[in-house]
């Protein structure tokens, strides 16, 4: 199909208008694409520079439909909304970036396990349960042991929705509803890597990065690309991914968070079929960037050849601890003065413990120097509220 880039001519909705909105749409303006997103804050970041922002519920059958009838492409930014109505879409003709059998996987956490034990790919052993009421009754019966990995089977994200659990005494920090717990695995190194599918079947995968989580937070604090696995980990790694995309049948971008363990065996963790926080530094580092592959993919135009141009590392700016309100940059001025490096802030008002309120990518002509600069702007930047 030949599209001519133009927003009179190609209109695509985005639903979910979140950070990851916010920056797919830089991509669209830059290539003069018409973009609607439709988002149930009013105050999302994706409202400034969305062609048509309007205010409704993603998660609403006849909201979405609506919305997106008569659109050439349908994307998301979020896996909470409606997979009925993106299954009517495609119906309708109108393809969806993810389709609608994947993010009715993808959403669920345990669907996802299941889906890598169907399929035989390597993940941890796990387990599902209706809700805390059944995971107490496992544990009071023997069946479900000390430590493990709980996690909420749907809405969980940047680390909420996921608990250590060693003792009793945690089981009370638990959220009830629908649940997985998974093998605690020993651990060395967490990878990301991130697989573009076009529509034609088209397929590529950007370098694997590392994540490195807070430990408090259980939240990406940095990414890092290139990595320090061997060549021949990286290699599995990208394998694991494009297969996986591959034997799901998404399209668009499907991001692969995989577990190294320190025996040297790969297990897959979780995926996500839409713009990650591990390819974010792409923007800086790659000749092009993850949006801009969606974007392709939405557009059904080739998507790109992928080159890592510059060691990166990528920084998550959260919000402080104890802070909560209206949003405060304390020592912007200082951390703007640290050479290669690139401040995304994502338009929230409101701050609030841990939340993403953006990110800085620094490059180098090492790891080790991208990573100094990360850490040191970090360090300098602080957001909190203007009242405590």
């Amino acid at each position: 199909m030949n599209h001519i880039l133009s927003n009179k001519n190609f209109n695509i909705a985005l639903l979910g208008g979140g950070q990851l909105g916010k920056m797919f749409l830089a991509e669209g303006r830059r290539l003069d694409i018409n973009i609607n997103v439709l988002d149930p804050n009013a105050d999302a970041p994706s409202r400034l520079s969305a062609n048509y922002f309007q205010v409704g519920d993603f998660k609403d059958y006849d909201t979405v439909l609506e919305f997106c009838s008569g659109m050439n492409a349908v994307v998301i930014e979020i896996e909470s909304v409606n997979v009925d109505a993106l299954q009517t879409l495609e119906k309708n003709g109108i393809p969806c970036f993810p389709p609608s059998d994947v993010l009715n996987i993808i959403q669920n956490k345990a669907k996802q396990k299941r889906f890598f034990r169907k399929k035989k790919f390597p993940t941890s052993n796990f387990e599902s349960f209706s809700n805390l009421k059944a995971l107490k009754e496992a544990i009071k019966n023997g069946q479900q042991k000390f430590p493990f990995v709980w996690k909420i089977s749907e809405g969980g994200y940047d680390g909420f929705g996921v608990k250590i659990v060693k003792t009793e005494k945690d089981i009370s920090k638990l959220d009830d509803g629908p649940c997985i717990t998974e093998s605690f695995v020993d651990i060395d190194k967490e990878i990301g890597v991130v697989v573009t599918r076009s529509l034609d079947g088209d397929i590529s995968a950007f370098p694997p990065v590392e994540m490195e989580f807070h430990s408090n937070a259980n939240q990406v604090e940095f990414v890092i690309c290139p990595t320090e696995i061997s060549d021949d980990l990286s290699k599995s790694c990208t394998e694991i991914a494009l297969s996986v995309a591959e034997s799901i049948g998404t399209f668009g971008l499907l991001a692969v968070e995989l577990f190294i363990l320190k025996s040297g065996e790969i297990l897959l963790n979780e995926m996500a079929p839409r713009p990650h926080n591990s390819g974010h530094l792409t923007i800086e580092a790659c000749n092009i960037s993850q949006f801009e592959q969606l974007l392709r993919c939405a557009c059904q135009l080739p998507i790109g050849k992928i080159e890592l141009l510059s060691p990166a590392v990528m920084a998550n700016i959260v919000g402080a601890e104890n802070h909560n309100g209206p949003v405060e940059f304390i020592g912007l001025d200082k951390a703007l003065s640290i050479p290669q490096t690139t401040l995304h802030l994502y338009g929230k008002s409101q701050t609030r413990p841990f939340r993403k309120m953006g990110h800085v990518t620094s490059t180098g002509k090492s790891v080790h120097e991208a990573r100094e600069r990360a850490k040191e702007f970090k360090s300098l930047l602080k957001i909190r509220s203007r009242t405590i």
